[in-house]
């Protein structure tokens, strides 16, 4: 496939097997057994690689399948508002809220406008930045979280970073999230960093694809166990596409 081509079409049930080895793209699967190809990405080491998703770069058909299932998962959690996180979360989480039938949503920002505070910003990581970089909320917000039951949503849940910092600035404006979505939970690797900030925020995320570390072989690529890290214990950087 090129580049281009990824994101742009869902397949039915069994169209890819799933099975491995892969050569460069993973079939994500939907609950209900449809398939999103995602391209391989290999990481700094050389022997592992992650299934990517860039979700401003999905056709509409593919984000709105994604907006359909994530907002599913969350309608269970009675969320009165939705959050989303930047830069790529914003796109999804404007899609949920719709869904759930919301009239609008909550987006935070890295952007610093005049009128903000930095009572309410807290340091944001990624790996594709290379300057420190702060996450805000706009203080005229405010009213529309105070008191509410707040879903935050972003892209995919990787490492953690993201959401942890997203709960950091929930936390500074007083209001604990009932849940945490994303289209894409990118291994198990963010558990361990939502466990430390509070053990109930794991049980809280929900995600519409799941997709393990990869290691490569002479035949390809091939599924290791879901965990945080290779059985070997290596470690291995984030995703170079986030």
């Amino acid at each position: 496939m090129q580049p281009h081509d990824f994101w742009q079409t869902i397949h039915p049930a069994g169209a890819h097997a799933d099975a491995g080895p892969f050569v460069e793209a993973y079939p994500a699967r939907f609950t209900d057994g449809r398939q999103l190809l995602l391209p391989i990405r290999a990481l700094a080491d050389g022997r592992h690689g992650l299934a990517s998703l860039i979700v401003n770069q999905a056709s509409f058909a593919v984000l709105s399948a994604l907006a359909d299932d994530l907002a599913a998962r969350l309608r269970p959690f009675s969320p009165d508002v939705v959050v989303g996180l930047p830069t790529l979360g914003l796109t999804l989480a404007a899609a949920v809220a719709e869904r759930l039938g919301h009239g609008r949503y909550v987006p935070c920002g890295t952007s610093r406008k005049f009128w903000y505070v930095e009572e309410l910003s807290v340091p944001m990581s990624s790996v594709t930045t290379h300057h420190a970089r702060r996450l805000y909320v706009d203080p005229r917000m405010l009213p529309l979280l105070e008191g509410r039951r707040v879903a935050l949503v972003d892209d995919v849940i990787s490492s953690g970073a993201s959401i942890v910092a997203g709960l950091r600035l929930m936390a500074a404006v007083a209001v604990e999230p009932v849940a945490i979505g994303a289209a894409m939970l990118q291994t198990e690797r963010w558990r361990p960093a939502l466990a430390e900030l509070s053990p109930v925020w794991p049980d809280r995320v929900v995600g519409s694809l799941v997709t393990p570390l990869l290691e490569r072989t002479d035949a390809g690529w091939i599924a290791e166990d879901q965990g945080i890290g290779p059985k070997s214990g290596t470690r291995f950087s984030e995703d170079p596409t986030r």
